[in-house]
C-alpha cells in the first residue's frame, strides 16, 4: 500500500491526546536517549536513519565530523534543510531505495523501525551495506510493556501492550515492539546485539507529561530518578535500547 509519509509525519488535525510529537519528546527523552548514546559513539561520520525535522539531530553536531540524514518525508527535510543549511547531507529518500555510497562508523535509527512496512529487510541493508565493520548502530524503540501501555490497557484504551492504536496507524506505525520482538528482528537481519538497555520508566501518557512539564510538579531531580530506575528496569521503560555491531 502506498504511503504518505508528510500525511503520517502531520498532526495538525489531531486531538490534544492524539498528536504524534510531543514536548516530552524532545525535552526529556532527546536529552536522555543522547546520553544513554554518547559512551559509545566513535569519532567519525554519523547516518540517521529517519531524522524528521531535526529535533534529534540537532544533538549530534557537536560530536560528528560528518552527518547524513536519510528521510522519507519531503516536509521534514524541507524544514531540516532551513535549519542546518548545508551543514548536514540530506538525502529525501527511503531506506528501501536510498543509494549511499559510504560505510558509516555510527548508525542511529530512533522511533522509526517500527513504521516500516518490512522492518528486517532495512535491517539487513544498515547491516550489510551501511555499517562499517567497526561501527555502531543504535537502535531505540518506544517499548509495548512501558507501564504507561500497560495502564491503557487495563483502562479498555488499547486492546493489548503491542497492540497499535487507529491514531498510532495513522501516524504509520505498523507495530509495537518489546525486547523479545525487537531482538528477533535484529537477529533475523544478522546484526550482532552487544548491549542493551531502557531509557526513562515511564507511568503516564506523552500528553500527561506534557501538562505536568508545564507545572512546578516535577523536578530536574525527579526526571533524573526516573532515568536510573530506568536502568534498573529496562522492560519498564519509555523505550528500548539495542546497541548492535555488523554481523
Amino acid at each position: 500500500m502506498s504511503r504518505n509519509h508528510n500525511k503520517e509525519l502531520d498532526d495538525s488535525n489531531d486531538a490534544e491526546n492524539a498528536k504524534y510529537a510531543y514536548s516530552f519528546d524532545f525535552d526529556v527523552m532527546h536529552p536522555f536517549m543522547l546520553r544513554s548514546f554518547k559512551p559509545f559513539f566513535l569519532q567519525g561520520n554519523l547516518l540517521e536513519l529517519g531524522s524528521s525535522k531535526g529535533h534529534f539531530t540537532q544533538h549530534f553536531l557537536p560530536h560528528f565530523s560528518s552527518i547524513t540524514c536519510v528521510e522519507a518525508s519531503k516536509m521534514a527535510i524541507d524544514a531540516a534543510r532551513a535549519k542546518f543549511g548545508d551543514r548536514l547531507r540530506f538525502e529525501n529518500q527511503r531506506f528501501e531505495t536510498v543509494s549511499l555510497d559510504t560505510k558509516y562508523k555510527n548508525i542511529v535509527l530512533t522511533h522509526v523501525l517500527e513504521h516500516l512496512d518490512d522492518p528486517v529487510a532495512v535491517l539487513k541493508r544498515i547491516n550489510s551495506e551501511w555499517l562499517d565493520d567497526d561501527g555502531y548502530f543504535f537502535l531505540v524503540c518506544p517499548n509495548a510493556n512501558a507501564p504507561s501501555r500497560q495502564i491503557a490497557v487495563k483502562m479498555g484504551l488499547i486492546s493489548h501492550n503491542a497492540g497499535v492504536t487507529t491514531a498510532e496507524f495513522e501516524h504509520g506505525h505498523r507495530c509495537t515492539y518489546s525486547f523479545d520482538t525487537l531482538e528477533r528482528d535484529v537477529r533475523a537481519s544478522g546484526l550482532k546485539i552487544v548491549h542493551r538497555s531502557g531509557i526513562f520508566f515511564k507511568a503516564l501518557a506523552n500528553f500527561q507529561w506534557d501538562r505536568l512539564l508545564q507545572t512546578d510538579i516535577i523536578s530536574r531531580e525527579y526526571l533524573e530518578a526516573c532515568y536510573e530506575l530506568g536502568q534498573q528496569y529496562p522492560d519498564l521503560c519509555s523505550s528500548i535500547f539495542l546497541l548492535c555491531r555488523k554481523g
